[in-house]
């Protein structure tokens, strides 16, 4: 089989190693140690037995949603013409842009394994960073499925109606000023 032929090649997989095991995972990994002793020290054993067994349920439950979101974006990118993207979104598409991300951020659903990812294949299609901020933005703030599964529930219409209402120019404001803001956008992945 060809096509994972890439399986085999011992470059790619010190690459895959090193990015995954970078300086931020043994960072948290440090911390979490470091909490799990403070924790064995404070609580017990029994506690700290607990707690890792309640982290394993959440991972079994967190692992095929990510994957799902991941192979999702994964052909949402292979998918995407590049060049309308770019037109949609891109760092000439002014308003408009804004505007088209702040729809797209509101109307994505589920959590952020799905949000990030696709938020990542966006962004190798040629998107502005004002763009990405108002897509982000949006999906936080203005969040259909937040609202129907959270707000309506919990606070009643009027309060959520109102939230909403008021939190429409957050996502477009935000994008205007991460478009004025002198950073570079650099994407991991992009030169691929």
């Amino acid at each position: 089989m060809a096509v994972l032929d890439f399986f085999k090649d011992p470059a790619w997989r010190k690459a895959v190693v090193s990015t995954a095991f970078g300086k931020s995972f043994w960072g948290f990994a440090g911390a979490a140690a470091a909490f799990g002793v403070l924790c064995w020290r404070i609580k017990g054993s029994e506690e700290v037995w607990a707690a890792l067994d309640e982290d394993l349920g959440l991972l079994v439950d967190l692992i095929p949603r990510v994957v799902v979101a991941l192979s999702i974006a994964a052909l949402i990118w292979v998918m995407m013409p590049r060049e309308k993207m770019s037109a949609l979104v891109g760092s000439e598409s002014g308003i408009r842009g804004l505007i088209i991300a702040t729809i797209a951020g509101t109307v994505t659903p589920g959590g952020p394994s799905s949000a990030y990812a696709l938020l990542a294949a966006i962004a190798v299609t040629g998107a502005d960073r004002g763009a990405l901020v108002a897509y982000i933005t949006a999906w936080a703030t203005l969040g259909l499925q937040r609202i129907l599964i959270w707000d309506v529930p919990f606070m009643g219409a009027e309060f959520s109606m109102l939230r909403f209402a008021i939190c429409i120019p957050l996502p477009i404001t935000a994008g205007l000023i991460a478009r004025r803001l002198p950073f570079t956008l650099q994407i991991k992945g992009a030169e691929t």
